[in-house]
């Protein structure tokens, strides 16, 4: 079924832009004022932890809180051409567990970091090529109830991954790391029903408290709304925030552009200028 979600949206967003270059008619959009509450919701605050950077200083580097310590294991789908991420996040003592069909294996000296690989895609179901992430976490070597580090860039599949994970599951990943893709179809309708219950469902227990846009796409305007395509978010649970307030200073001074050239900062759209203090 969610694939043929999925392939529904995809279908219908290439018939919008067909139909629109064309000028024939204009279909339904979203809501201007439901995608401003959206984005209004995802402005990254700044929390007592400061943040660091783990990984390289270029793509499949991130910038998370330094709240790493009791972080049992990391878990990483989708396997780039390089793992910095991984192995910092093993260098601070965590397992490492890494999953992708696409390839055979991460570029990584097992006698360096020590990872548990399965040749898996990560999705909303369960079979010969897929497998979700509550099955994948339940079948590690890892205790029941440790805190984790979720890091995901699985091209378009966070979506339904993320929809389909238990609560009780996304509330043991103390800080989650993801990179989100065709963020310019929130205008689509469709998209943005299946999109905002996915961030709704991340921010009932944690805080968006960094982004990160990816520069290798520039920026859609519509209406005056400013959307990178992708952007890589950063989460922390909510109980392990004791003070916070807007952060309105972009780029961060860890930020490193994905591609050299076309750089791009996170549009004021994303930014809050003001938050009481809270705990």
């Amino acid at each position: 079924m969610n694939f043929l979600i999925k392939n529904k949206i995809k279908v219908f967003n290439l018939l919008v832009g067909i139909i629109e270059k064309q000028d024939k008619i204009v279909l339904d959009k979203t809501e201007k004022q439901k995608l401003t509450d959206l984005i209004s919701k995802l402005q990254p605050i700044r929390t007592d932890k400061e943040l660091i950077r783990l990984g390289a200083d270029s793509d499949g580097g991130y910038l998370v809180p330094n709240d790493l310590k009791g972080v049992e294991a990391c878990f990483s789908p989708g396997v780039g051409e390089f793992s910095s991420f991984e192995t910092d996040c093993f260098r601070h003592g965590m397992k490492i567990f890494m999953a992708d069909n696409s390839v055979d294996s991460p570029n990584l000296d097992p006698k360096e970091v020590k990872f548990s690989f399965l040749k898996k895609f990560i999705g909303s179901k369960s079979d010969d090529q897929f497998i979700t992430l509550d099955e994948w976490v339940t079948q590690s070597s890892i205790s029941d109830y440790s805190d984790l580090i979720l890091q995901m860039d699985i091209e378009g599949f966070e979506y339904e991954s993320l929809i389909s994970i238990s609560t009780s599951l996304l509330n043991r990943f103390r800080i989650i790391v993801v990179e989100f893709h065709d963020l310019d179809k929130l205008w689509n309708p469709e998209f943005f029903r299946f999109a905002s219950i996915v961030f709704e469902k991340l921010l009932h227990n944690h805080y968006c408290i960094h982004i990160h846009p990816n520069n290798c796409y520039p920026v859609f305007k519509k209406d005056g709304i400013e959307i990178p395509p992708i952007m890589e978010f950063t989460f922390l649970r909510k109980d392990r925030v004791k003070e916070f307030s807007y952060s309105n200073s972009f780029p961060h001074a860890l930020d490193v552009d994905n591609e050299v050239g076309n750089h791009i900062v996170l549009p004021n759209d994303w930014i809050g200028n003001s938050m009481e203090s809270g705990s």
